[in-house]
């Protein structure tokens, strides 16, 4: 064909080559210009459904003009031989970049937005292409993404139907099609979407979701099976992007996007996400971020009770880093898990997915500090950057803000002025009032009864010594809010804890207004007192001063959920888990879409908190509570017998914390074992579970809710 001319097109090479046509570099004589001519093979050129195919592909795609689709010039015949002009686009079919393997996760979605706005363009003039797979799709060198290969696509009134052909395949790439197209039903436009979200789940991870390779075996996959989750290839993959591609590949249609036009909302709303985390989106790069644990710092004074103090200076730099939007700072709850563990950086950095390390230690001997710390690369174990500082106690803070400074300049990441003051940022002029706020922290972190009645003394120790410490007043709001949230107040009333956590809070809020810790702890504050709407407005405050404050979004997603705005809280679920991963935010957002009976996306939902919770526990294995939520999501994916030995694992742990005997409760109701849930549920309730309106809206406890016994005990509940 090299050399012939068809009309006034000159054919100057091959481009491609199928079983139903053959693409051609070709020149317009008349225009000057190169065009891309598509010809059937002379194998089918005689076959009049080949030839109705091929004038088909030409009257869809002519119906159309958008940048992200193929233009067509024009369909033509000469010499017997049917074609169709087309644009020539230099560049790479998808499906090539995709043999290297995945994309990275900001092209992936640029490429993917790309593809949504031609779908749009084509289901808006109600084409359905029927064929989306990485092969029709062709890159630019510019990054356009453009659709091509219209050869199967339908329009109102032609082909509404997909047959198969007599060799057990359908039209169409199998691999790529939808339930209701391997089983040839009617399709509309959601088809395309299925066939969409099996194209991003190829580029976030290199892997098709349905890999089967028989057929009867890959349409059962297709039809019946769940795609395993992005996060068993890529544990880096935003949960937006897991929400999205568990949308388009809902087994049934009608719980799939509406419209292209939703799912195009949902993917510029991920761009933003990346975008608010310090990465261009305009040109991306292949280098992930920066990213870093810092580890507990050794403490080598005479005292052995001064571990609080140095785990507190590590939590103050991992904050002060956490404020960069251009570094990931793995969280303090998986860096301490590996508290006097030893073991090698490298080993360590890579079970954190770090790619640098900071560990140090302390001396304090009376009012003299040592602090000595080392950066290391995790790739060879070298250090990046070390230091000794020996200074006053009362320079405790300047050490943590050089700290933080030079890591920040060792792994080149480029600092906004508001950063910088958030790192130098000084939250008290006493030391002995950090160190008494460091000791209630420490308690803090526990969690438990006891420790949050010590916290509470310790952060009014603080205040003592310096009535201008708004994080300090912030700390006592929370720890009375905490244990009136999931434990009965010891020695006072609930009224007098909550009274407590308003006036706390409120004081932080006067002292230290551009404190994120400080909205966060009076939005809960306000919660517990039901003045829903100023919640609301505190945790918004708290988000926008530090994005990536977890706990704040992750209680103004319980606040919502207990109110029973469920779509709200499980879009803040969501975001504490592109934040930073967290197995609580997981497994409360599969709860969230259970109550709204989202079932292919609670079921995702779980195997995530599973997931999720397996590498928590990894590092925290006496964390009763997470084995809980384990036991739990076990059982909503059908384990039930693993998911009832996890809970006698739990109440092994730590029988009498109330919230492990109310996720008991919740599982046991779970497995239709009445009995045994009400007898769970009482006892949670009498050690301390009082929160009525989460006990009403929680699905788990749905096969209760007619027990005459329940209903008494939600009665009892509120007296509570």
């Amino acid at each position: 064909m090299i050399g012939r001319t068809f009309l006034h097109y000159r054919i100057d090479k091959q481009l491609a080559a199928g079983g139903m046509g053959e693409v051609y570099l070709a020149t317009d004589t008349k225009l000057d210009r190169q065009v891309a001519l598509k010809l059937l093979p002379e194998t089918v050129s005689g076959h009049p459904e080949a030839r109705e195919r091929l004038i088909q592909e030409a009257k869809a795609a002519s119906k159309l003009n958008h940048p992200n689709i193929l233009t067509i010039y024009a369909e033509e015949e000469a010499d017997g031989q049917d074609l169709i002009v087309m644009e020539y686009v230099a560049g790479a079919a998808l499906n090539e970049l995709i043999e290297g393997g995945s994309l990275e996760i900001r092209d992936a979605v640029e490429i993917a937005l790309q593809i949504a706005e031609g779908l749009q363009a084509a289901h808006s003039a109600e084409v359905i292409h029927r064929d989306i797979k990485p092969a029709n799709i062709v890159i630019t060198p510019e990054g356009r993404a453009k659709i091509m290969d219209f050869g199967l696509a339908t329009w109102r009134g032609v082909r509404e139907r997909t047959e198969p052909n007599g060799e057990g395949t359908i039209s169409g790439t199998i691999a790529y099609a939808s339930p209701e197209q391997v089983q040839a039903c009617d399709l509309d436009h959601r088809t395309d979407l299925w066939s969409f979200g099996v194209v991003l789940y190829e580029m976030l991870t290199g892997h098709r979701p349905f890999a089967e390779e028989h057929f009867t075996a890959l349409v059962y996959s297709i039809v019946r099976e769940a795609p395993p989750p992005l996060a068993q290839y890529r544990p880096d993959i935003p949960p937006q992007l897991q929400h999205i591609v568990d949308r388009c590949l809902a087994k049934t249609r009608t719980d799939r996007y509406d419209s292209a036009t939703d799912l195009i909302a949902d993917l510029k709303r991920t761009r933003r996400a990346l975008e608010s985390s310090g990465l261009e989106t305009a040109k991306l790069p292949t280098e992930r971020r920066p990213s870093i644990a810092v580890l507990p710092f050794a403490n080598l004074s005479a005292d052995a009770e001064q571990e609080y103090f140095c785990e507190g200076v590590a939590e103050d730099i991992i904050n002060a880093l956490t404020r960069v939007q251009g570094l990931q700072v793995a969280s303090r709850t998986s860096a301490f898990a590996f508290k006097g563990k030893g073991g090698d950086a490298r080993e360590i950095g890579q079970r954190l997915n770090v790619e640098t390390l900071l560990e140090g230690s302390v001396r304090k001997a009376g009012d003299k500090l040592r602090i000595s710390a080392q950066l290391i690369n995790v790739a060879d174990g070298y250090h990046l950057w070390s230091d000794r500082f020996d200074r006053d106690l009362e320079d405790v803070f300047t050490i943590q803000d050089e700290i933080a400074g030079s890591i920040v300049k060792a792994l080149r990441v480029i600092l906004s002025e508001d950063e910088k003051r958030a790192i130098a940022r000084v939250p008290t002029a006493d030391v002995r009032a950090y160190d008494f706020y460091l000791r209630g922290r420490q308690f803090f972190h526990q969690r438990r009864r006891k420790s949050l009645l010590f916290a509470r003394q310790m952060f009014e120790r603080a205040i003592e010594l310096d009535p201008e410490y708004g994080l300090a007043y912030a700390g006592v709001a929370d720890s009375c809010s905490f244990l009136v949230h999931f434990y009965p107040p010891q020695g006072y009333s609930t009224d007098e804890a909550i009274a407590h956590a308003d006036e706390a809070s409120r004081k932080g809020l006067e002292l230290d207004p551009g404190a994120a810790e400080v909205h966060a702890a009076r939005g809960f504050a306000l919660w517990l007192m039901k003045r829903h709407e100023e919640a609301h407005r505190e945790f918004e405050e708290a988000i926008r001063l530090d994005p990536k404050h977890v706990d704040a979004r992750y209680f103004y997603g319980r606040a919502c959920f207990q109110q029973g705005k469920l779509a709200e809280a499980a879009r803040l679920f969501e975001d504490a888990c592109a934040v930073q991963e967290n197995h609580e935010a997981r497994y409360f957002a599969a709860q969230t879409y259970t109550a709204l009976g989202r079932t292919a996306l609670a079921e995702r939902s779980y195997q995530l908190a599973q997931l999720a919770v397996e590498k928590h526990l990894e590092l925290n294995p006496d964390d009763a509570r997470a084995v809980t939520m384990g036991a739990v999501s076990l059982c909503r994916l059908g384990q039930h017998a693993k998911g009832l030995e996890w809970a006698e694992r739990a109440l092994a742990i730590d029988a009498d914390d109330a919230g492990v005997r109310y996720n008991v409760a919740c599982l046991y109701a779970l497995e239709e074992e009445k009995e045994r849930a009400i007898t769970a549920l009482e006892s949670a309730v009498r050690a301390g579970f009082a929160n009525i309106e989460w006990i009403k809206n929680d699905p788990d406890l749905d096969s209760l809710r007619e027990d005459p016994r329940f209903q008494v005990l939600l009665s009892g509940s509120s007296a509570a």
